[in-house]
């Protein structure tokens, strides 16, 4: 069962972040784009008064895949840059810390279209 209890608070934590998504979509009037772009914000937030940490450590992939972990991906770039280059860190620390996580993106998104091709459904 102690195998087992990382992938559950993953998914614990993965669903609920989900959960909330389809609720905010479900009963405000949020855009998709709008709940993705605060997911993100959130992350920074969070990550930037050290708060998103713990809940990394405790959920693991539950907390770091979905937008929030980007966010917080951001932030702690951010922090990491200005401690070693100083205020330029500001605008160069998110890059650095996010450059692999988007490049990736990228390249499968690239792979995928390559791979794939869409069809008409109105044929």
């Amino acid at each position: 069962m102690e195998v087992l209890l990382p992938y559950l608070k993953a998914f614990a934590v993965g669903g609920l972040f989900c959960a909330a998504g389809q609720l905010l979509i479900d009963y405000t009037r949020l855009t998709p784009a709008r709940i993705l772009t605060a997911y993100v914000v959130a992350g920074v937030l969070l990550g930037a008064l050290g708060l998103y940490q713990p809940l990394v450590d405790w959920a693991g992939a539950g907390a770091s895949v979905p937008l929030t972990g980007f966010g917080n991906a951001l932030a702690k770039g951010v922090r990491k840059a200005v401690g070693e280059q100083g205020l330029i860190g500001v605008f160069t620390g998110g890059f650095t810390a996010a450059a692999g996580g988007v490049c990736a993106a990228m390249v499968f998104g690239l792979l995928a279209a390559l791979l794939f091709r869409p069809n008409d459904k109105n044929k």
